[in-house]
């Protein structure tokens, strides 16, 4: 080993640094080892990236480690490798990515959550063991202790000393008088922080025994067996593409069966953490099953730091060889990684948007490649991105066209909202048709669920004599209303205020509420059927920390009628018993200023329509739209994915969208607009000048929603007519020599999902 390290300090600056290795660290320093670094007059954690220094480098000034927090690599080295792509393709500094790649905890270098236990040091009837007389002589001399060793003697194994203070109503003196004596041992134990391990995971177990499988399950696994069980396993990416309720998780377990048995480790990502609690489920019921003794981590951000850090470190000491979590799960530092698996890898959900804006599903497929790994991409709507792969041949396709026991595909009906507003002679939020099917569903003990991707009561307030649209003082959107408090809120800043019963620019009383939200749903559903027992579901309602796993929990026990919820029921969730789905205005994500806008619905409307019928009785979908006639609520009508795929491709062809070419986006941000727009302009003419072909601009424009958090939005985009980390490094030249104001932030970001 040289006598140099280089790190990458985390403490808020992009540079390697190098330090002296000790004797005393030298056996056990590795690449990716987290070590303590002097820097000035203050200690922080590095990441060690080499094990050299530049030539003619003087070592003699050179402080040493300051010492090795973790006897093995915090940063295995696929992901130590995975950072340096990262850096240079998102465009992101390399303090930032590895910060993202650890845990808060391990950043700070926790440490451990530890009990102390009590126990009788020697059992009774063993030489050593007090008599019967010293017992009762203690009795006499100090009754807290007899009580303290009495309740020890009693129990089958080693006591918390917490409990014994907490239950017998003792003092710690006590137990140190029996310690001092020789009569009782005390100990110290880690206590390991198990995420979801708790009465909320309730009812969330299915079957531990694997389902038999049809046909065309079958020939995905004999697929993946041989990638997954080969001794020198290599990358590659499938598309496991299935309609709704086809059995896709069953192929993925039989996946991850076939991976852990080779020795093998295992990354599940889902897009959103409701997810994580039905996942982490079923492969705890599965793993206790096939292979006793596997566990399975949970990584999200909603965890605690005590129950990211003792996953994180069951993962890397290869404890665990199996994670499941949302986007951040891709960091994992799993041992011998073998399979990675993205569920419903087209959810946006999976795109970071902060730096660094990373896209989990990209990032899962280049760690799938530096580990050597298979990279398992499911869908029953594929990205356009993603779809385009598969049909090239860059990636496997695995179809699974037919639901489980051949259960159809529910009935969609369409339901045109103008006929709807003429016949109840006004603003309508739910048809008849709508209202029939879910009072038939309570009758028969069905269930029901509907949803509608905006929360609150009203998306604005609007006076009907002069026509003001009550919006945020900081941002160029209207406030929305929330009926439960009569407050008007901001989506976007949090900005937050009583509703006015008059107009603020006129004083007329003439309010109107314009817009529909989960809180106007549910109210609406409520006047209609009085009786039914209805919870709703999104980001207000989910403040409690296990309130979303206890409503669903409720509601697989039956003990709900009817689910109004956001985005975040629309995605994966099995509830055998709902027989209806209610889409309450799909239009919300058709007109918005975004190419993927037709994507996106089709997407929805099919992951929406996938939650009913997947028990023994059919299914049925109300959709509720005021374009009908558009594409993709007809592809949807018929699950029709091959077709909308062909026909929105060709169109994003013709002008050079994605998947034709990769997009980047550019932001500038302040608070002088004019200031921004003139900036922009110089800027694109200097890209323009230094890239000339290599990229095709459009902008700089004010970005659709102009203004938020007091700051002006002015975008650039650039449409790649080369290699993305080409024009990334040369965009990253240009923009550290450019002379940006100081009241100007602007962000790159790569292979952007949200054009808003």
């Amino acid at each position: 080993m040289t006598e140099t390290v280089g790190v990458h300090p985390l403490a808020g600056f992009d540079k390697l640094l190098h330090y002296k290795v000790p004797e005393s660290l030298r056996a056990q320093l590795q690449v990716g080892s987290l070590v303590r670094i002097p820097i000035v007059n203050r200690f922080h954690l590095g990441i060690v990236a080499e094990f050299s220094a530049p030539k003619d480098f003087p070592v003699e000034r050179c402080k040493p480690l300051a010492g090795l927090v973790y006897p093995f690599p915090a940063l295995p080295p696929d992901l130590l490798r995975l950072a340096h792509w990262m850096s240079a393709y998102y465009a992101a500094g390399l303090d930032a990515i590895i910060e993202a790649m650890l845990p808060v905890a391990v950043r700070k270098a926790a440490a451990l959550k530890q009990e102390k236990l009590l126990a009788p040091a020697v059992p009774p009837g063993l030489p050593g063991a007090p008599t019967d007389d010293e017992i009762a002589a203690l009795a006499k001399r100090a009754p807290a202790q007899a009580k303290v060793f009495a309740f020890l003697l009693s129990q089958p194994r080693p006591v918390a000393k917490s409990l014994v203070l907490d239950r017998l109503t003792v003092t710690a003196a006590a137990i140190n008088g029996l310690i001092n004596r020789g009569w009782v041992r005390e100990q110290t134990r880690r206590v390991e922080r198990i995420a979801y391990d708790d009465a909320h995971s309730a009812g969330e177990h299915v079957a531990a025994q694997p389902h038999r499988l049809n046909s065309e399950q079958q020939a995905a696994v004999d697929v993946l067996t041989p990638l997954l069980s080969a001794a020198q396993p290599k990358f590659g990416v499938q598309l496991l593409f299935g309609v709704t309720g086809s059995g896709k998780t069953e192929v993925y377990l039989r996946a991850i069966q076939t991976a852990l048995a080779a020795g093998g480790g295992v990354a599940f990502l889902v897009p959103e953490v409701a997810l994580t609690p039905q996942t982490v489920a079923r492969l705890r019921s599965r793993l206790e099953a096939i292979a006793p003794g596997h566990r399975c981590v949970v990584w999200h951000s909603h965890l605690s730091e005590g129950e990211r850090l003792d996953g994180w470190l069951a993962l890397a000491t290869g404890e665990a060889r199996v994670v499941v979590g949302a986007r951040s799960a891709v960091f994992a530092p799993v041992q011998d990684l073998r399979l990675i698996v993205v569920d419903e890898e087209h959810e946006p959900a999976y795109k970071q948007d902060e730096t660094p804006r990373y896209h989990g599903r990209d990032t899962a497929i280049m760690r799938a490649k530096l580990a050597g790994a298979l990279c398992l991409l499911g869908s029953a709507t594929p990205s356009l991105e993603t779809w385009a792969n598969a049909s090239s041949g860059k990636y496997g396709l695995l179809k699974l066209t037919q639901r489980i026991d051949d259960r159809k595909l529910p009935f969609i009906d369409i339901v045109d909202m103008r006929v709807e507003c003429m016949q109840q002679r006004g603003p309508a939020t739910l048809s008849k048709r709508l209202v029939e099917g879910m009072r038939a569903r309570i009758s028969r003990g069905e269930q029901t669920i509907l949803f509608i991707n905006r929360r609150g009561y009203s998306s604005a307030m609007q006076c009907r004599k002069c026509g003001h649209v009550e919006e945020c003082p900081h941002c160029s959107v209207s406030m929305t209303y929330h009926r439960a408090d009569e407050t008007l809120r901001c989506h976007l800043c949090g900005q937050q205020g009583n509703a006015p019963s008059r107009c603020p620019s006129c004083g007329a009383p003439d309010i109107k509420w314009r817009g529909t939200g989960t809180q106007r749903v549910e109210e609406a559903v409520r006047r209609v059927l009085p009786n039914a027992r209805l919870e709703r579901i999104d980001s207000d309602t989910m403040a409690k920390k296990h309130r979303f796993r206890e409503i669903l929990g409720d509601f697989r026990a039956g003990k709900i009628d009817i689910l109004v919820g956001t985005q975040m029921i629309a995605k994966g969730l099995d509830f055998p018993n709902v027989t209806l789905v209610g889409l309450v205005d799909a239009d919300l994500s058709m007109h918005v200023p975004d190419f993927r806008a037709n994507e996106r619905t089709f997407q929805l409307l099919v992951q929406v329509a996938g939650r009913s019928g997947r028990g023994d009785r059919a299914g049925e979908v109300v959709v509720q739209t005021f374009t009908p006639e558009a594409g993709a609520i007809q592809f949807s009508r018929h699950a029709d994915f091959t077709g909308f795929a062909e026909t929105e491709i060709k169109m994003r062809r013709e002008f050079g969208y994605p998947p034709a070419r990769h997009l980047l986006h550019h932001l500038f941000r302040g608070p002088n607009p004019e200031k921004l727009q003139f900036f922009a302009e110089q800027w694109k003419n200097r890209v323009a000048a230094a890239l000339g072909e290599k990229v095709t601009l459009a902008g700089p424009a004010a970005a659709p929603i102009e203004k938020i958090k007091d700051e002006y939005r002015w975008q650039l985009w650039y449409f790649c007519n080369a290699p993305v980390t080409g024009i990334v490094a040369e965009l990253g030249k240009l923009r550290a020599d450019f002379a940006w104001p100081e009241d100007m932030v602007q962000v790159l970001d790569v292979d952007p999902v949200n054009l808003c």
